[in-house]
């Protein structure tokens, strides 16, 4: 099979516009040739999971000395569509996008397609469209459905039967549904051990998630089971256990069991520190070097699948040696 390298040399002369040398030995342009650009649009910065995907992206690119252009839209898919435009106009030889939603990237797609730029999204997919690009997502209902079973493992182990509670992300976001249909799929069969007393909506919001889970352990003290359906919430969720004196490592008397989905440096702490049964993690390395190579077998003109999937992996403390190293937010926490 080749290798990126040998791929980026093969495609070189495609990806190069009209008058464009051809690469030397090593790689690279010559003097005075034209650089491969690619546009990189992001949503939103505003978690470790998307600084670290922006980061790794950034990386694969340099391997390749592939310049890069970047955008962030705050999360003002108006001005995203923009800035996809502005990299048309400037002529870019690719586009990574994380788009805000399913929808609204179809726009942006159209667009690239249109000037014959292809067009890679970055972890969330685009709804149905006759509109070509490719997604690179990890497979968020099945790696949810087995972290939840794992927790479910745990819960049986102890033996009484757990009441529960699953903190929902955006729902407006498909890699949210996937992960509230994963906590669904993993419950299912299992009510005789777990009994799903709240389903609190956060809306990816930390006050949100933090107020619904404070009144789910108000209405119900003895919830002793709860999965996030992102890392990123986990500091809420912490805070509400602590107001009421719940936060316990495993095997302290009052534990209560819990999981999410991301792999962050927060995860990974908890991990560490022994309050975290389990989380699923989104293999972002695996995630980035596929949008690149995509990018360059579209140029080749390669037909590729609409979706590219992440297995990603369940991250507990029974392979967090052996696992860590893979885990994104494990090598933030070490660097940091």
């Amino acid at each position: 099979m080749k290798t990126i390298r040998h791929a980026i040399l093969a495609s070189f002369s495609i990806l190069c516009l009209v008058g464009c040398s051809k690469p030397d030995s090593t790689g690279n342009a010559p003097n005075g040739a034209r650089k491969i650009t690619v546009g990189v649009a992001f949503e939103t910065l505003q978690t470790e999971y998307w600084v670290a995907g922006f980061e790794a992206i950034k990386t694969e690119l340099s391997k390749l000395d592939i310049a890069m252009v970047e955008a962030v839209a705050d999360s003002d898919a108006s001005r995203q569509l923009q800035q996809v435009k502005g990299f048309i106009t400037r002529g870019v030889d690719g586009i990574i996008l994380v788009p805000k939603d399913a929808k609204t990237c179809i726009p942006m797609i159209r667009a690239a397609n249109e000037a014959q730029i292809p067009i890679v999204l970055f972890n969330r997919p685009a709804d149905k469209t006759d509109a070509i690009s490719t997604a690179i997502v990890a497979d968020n209902a099945k790696l949810t459905q087995e972290t939840v079973a794992y927790m479910v493992d745990q819960a049986r182990k102890i033996g009484s039967k757990h009441k529960a509670v699953v903190v929902l992300g955006d729902l407006g976001d498909i890699n949210a549904i996937g992960r509230r249909d994963g906590f669904e799929a993993a419950i299912k069969g299992n009510e005789n051990i777990i009994e799903v007393v709240s389903r609190v909506p956060s809306e990816w919001n930390q006050e949100k998630a933090q107020a619904g889970v404070a009144n789910a352990l108000q209405a119900n003290p003895d919830i002793d089971f709860i999965f996030t359906s992102s890392d990123f919430l986990f500091p809420s969720i912490t805070s509400a256990l602590k107001a009421v004196g719940r936060y316990k490592k495993i095997g302290e008397k009052g534990h209560v069991i819990l999981g999410g989905f991301d792999g962050d440096a927060t995860a990974y702490q908890m991990l560490v520190d022994g309050y975290l049964d389990a989380t699923g993690v989104q293999d972002v390395y695996f995630e980035a070097k596929s949008a690149v190579q995509a990018l360059i077998d579209m140029r080749e003109g390669k037909k590729l699948p609409q979706l590219i999937i992440d297995p990603g992996f369940v991250i507990h403390q029974g392979n967090l040696k052996e696992s860590s190293p893979r885990m994104w937010g494990a090598n933030i926490k070490k660097k940091g």
